[in-house]
């Protein structure tokens, strides 16, 4: 025995002769054939096994394969698979099923599909089925980007939340009313909307107040033949309003009582912009000059700012009643404060005159304001570092500008030459809104006490009401029920 396996060239176990060895040859290149049509075995003698193992043979050399058992396997059953009938499916449950391949397996899913003579069966082997060696089609973490959806085109497509649908504004004002005599001139203010829901107008040497609650209009003053209105305020409370006169008064009268409180004088000439903090009133006025009055003490005014060097025609107060932001007719945007009576910011940017102002009520010490024909830009500043934040060109006159209380965005009216009112995201400045219906510049504008409405007025002698801003959502209140709630005390 041994001499015999010494003659054959290869080792033999123990017990096993020459005769009973088997191979079954297979030659590259050639298909495979299923298990039950391999031809039956071949007895190899000793001289077929030496030319096989001979190095100087030129046929191809082959190695052993294992062969699995199968006798447990049902192949018989394969042909009996029926294909899947086709489905109309749509488009959404194709891209899922898109999607849940490509989160089971990764992005590369292609080793897991059938071959293209089983494309019916999802059972049909396909030729990867007797490797030995697994290739990883997926990630190789289970906390891969890809299994999470984070590389996956489709998952990203997917998961994607909508876009945000802009917010609908109404193109038509809501309310018109009729303004006869209501002046054209870029440098008064004579509209404002009280907290108590009453707006006031300036019509010639008249001024006339609107309940918006039950439209009913009533005549406050008459200035008479030699006067004339030049400016309209409302305190805070809604319960006072100041008016500014051609001869340069101030007077200050109680809205509901409709009588005269006070007359402030001190400008040589007409008073065209007032200003109300939670104490003082600041008027300006063509002569140049800002005087701060207080109401509590009998002198007319308490202090006196000079800063600009042409007429004052825009004022307004910080939120919290710390600065004083002024425009005129010099090109110049002043900011003051209380302690002392120069300007601590002297800002020159601007290259017509400045009436626009407004605060944000949403950030301390941002101020925007927008500059005349030859200007025609909006500029938002920080009155803390004294930069220039942006700056927006909006093709037109800049009459006005109102920051929303209830979200962050601002409203400009417009003169020359479109005559438009312009709703603004801040701090992106994307147009929300773009509203037309005027005739002639809008030089007035004033917010309603719930900060959803505008009214703008122009030398049309319109005054037209517009929903602009959304509602303020306020929180549901949560009743605390805790174990130390005075909620759960009843008191008898």
């Amino acid at each position: 025995m041994d001499s015999t396996r010494r003659k054959s060239g290869i080792n033999l176990p123990a017990r096993m002769s020459e005769a009973s060895l088997r191979l079954e040859t297979f030659l590259p290149g050639s298909p495979a054939r299923s298990i039950s049509n391999l031809p039956s075995p071949v007895t190899m003698s000793p001289r077929t096994i030496s030319n096989l193992s001979s190095p100087s043979s030129k046929s191809a050399s082959c190695s052993d394969r294992f062969i699995p058992c199968r006798s447990s396997s049902r192949l018989h059953t394969f042909g009996l698979i029926e294909k899947a009938s086709p489905v109309k499916e749509g488009g959404g449950n194709e891209a899922y099923s898109r999607l849940l391949k490509s989160e089971l397996f990764g992005t590369d899913f292609g080793c897991f599909s059938s071959s293209p003579a089983g494309k019916g069966s999802p059972m049909s082997p396909n030729k990867n089925m007797l490797r030995f060696k697994t290739e990883h089609c997926g990630p190789n973490s289970p906390y891969s980007p890809s299994v999470l959806g984070q590389d996956s085109g489709l998952s990203a497509e997917a998961s994607s939340t909508p876009p945000k649908r802009p917010r609908k504004v109404p193109k038509t004002p809501h309310k018109v009313l009729d303004a006869p005599a209501l002046q054209d001139d870029f440098y008064l203010n004579l509209v404002d909307w009280s907290s108590q829901n009453v707006l006031a107008v300036g019509l010639g040497t008249c001024v006339y107040l609107w309940s918006a609650s039950n439209s009913k209009v009533t005549k406050l003053c008459d200035l008479g033949p030699n006067d004339g209105v030049c400016s309209v305020q409302w305190t805070r409370e809604g319960s006072y309003i100041s008016i500014g006169t051609s001869l340069g008064q101030v007077q200050v009268w109680d809205g509901t009582q409709c009588k005269r409180v006070r007359t402030l004088s001190g400008h040589q000439t007409r008073t065209g912009v007032l200003a109300w903090s939670s104490r003082i009133l600041a008027s300006g006025s063509r002569d140049r000059n800002i005087l701060q009055h207080d109401l509590r003490i009998p002198n007319d005014f308490i202090s006196k700012l000079s800063g600009h060097r042409s007429e004052v025609c825009g004022l307004k107060w910080s939120h919290d009643d710390r600065e004083l932001a002024s425009g005129g007719n010099d090109n110049q945007l002043l900011v003051w404060n209380q302690h002392s009576q120069q300007p601590i910011l002297r800002l020159t940017e601007h290259s017509a005159a400045v009436k626009a102002i407004t605060w944000s009520p949403h950030q301390s010490g941002l101020l925007a304001s927008g500059g005349g024909t030859a200007d025609r830009c909006i500029r938002f500043w920080n009155t803390t570092s004294s930069n220039q934040l942006n700056s927006v060109d909006t093709g037109s006159q800049v009459c006005n500008l109102a920051w929303s209380k209830n979200v962050n965005e601002l409203v400009s009216t417009h003169g020359y030459s479109q005559n438009q009112i312009m709703v603004w995201k801040y701090p992106s400045m994307a147009k929300v809104a773009t509203l037309t219906g005027h005739s002639l510049r809008v030089l007035y504008l004033a917010l309603s006490p719930d900060g959803q409405t505008i009214v703008t007025g122009a030398g049309d002698e319109t005054l037209r009401f517009w929903n602009v801003f959304p509602s303020v959502k306020t929180p549901a209140q949560v009743k605390d029920t805790g174990l130390w709630s005075l909620g759960r005390t009843h008191i008898r």
